[in-house]
């Protein structure tokens, strides 16, 4: 028995497209201004589509669309059928636009950070960094100065994150306990420091 052939589908909307620009784009290799106009609206949108998922900023974006259309102008007769459609070939184009935009500016802004004096090094900076320092110590003192007890409970509740019912737990004492200790440790602390609440 033979084999019956099933017919071959035609061509769907995006290869009938890329055979249509195929033509187009080897006019417009011959230097034909109304075959490149042509390609221009087919493509400009989708050009532009691409591009601005890649860099984010409709400005560049369409700047960057402007550049790829005119290398297609400039490099049509490039395009070869063989090794894929026209729409693959130009957005292929666009990609490579944009990922190149993307390096170039995060280049130059590496440049421009390796030139750049360090703002750390400020007279400003130095002197919050110096009163930080003896801020700590002036803590850390004043925490030695604590009982035992207050020390700890202070110590988990604010520097251990630790809620009050927590440090009860931890510590196993009353949750009134934990919180006469750490209202006291407090005042303390507030004393030492010379703090007006």
């Amino acid at each position: 028995m033979p084999r019956v052939r099933q017919p071959r589908p035609g061509p769907g909307p995006e290869e009938g497209r890329d055979q249509g620009l195929e033509g187009l784009l080897a006019n417009v290799a011959r230097g034909d201004n109304a075959a490149f106009e042509a390609v221009y609206d087919e493509l400009s949108a989708p050009v532009f589509g691409i591009i601005k998922k890649v860099l984010r900023d409709p400005a560049q974006s369409e700047e960057v669309a402007q550049e790829v259309l005119l290398e297609v102008w400039r490099t049509a007769s490039r395009f070869d059928a063989a090794k894929g459609g026209a729409v693959a070939w130009v957005l292929t184009i666009a990609h490579r636009r944009a990922v190149d935009r993307v390096r170039a500016e995060v280049s130059a802004t590496q440049r421009e950070q390796k030139v750049a004096p360090d703002p750390v090094s400020g007279p400003d900076d130095v002197a919050d960094a110096v009163e930080a320092s003896l801020e700590g110590q002036r803590v850390r003192r004043c925490l030695e100065g604590l009982t035992e007890v207050q020390r700890e409970s202070v110590r988990l509740a604010y520097y251990g994150g630790y809620t009050y019912p927590q440090v009860a737990k931890l510590l196993g004492v009353a949750l009134g306990t934990v919180k006469t200790r750490i209202r006291d440790g407090l005042i303390r602390m507030r004393d030492c420091m010379e703090v007006s609440w």
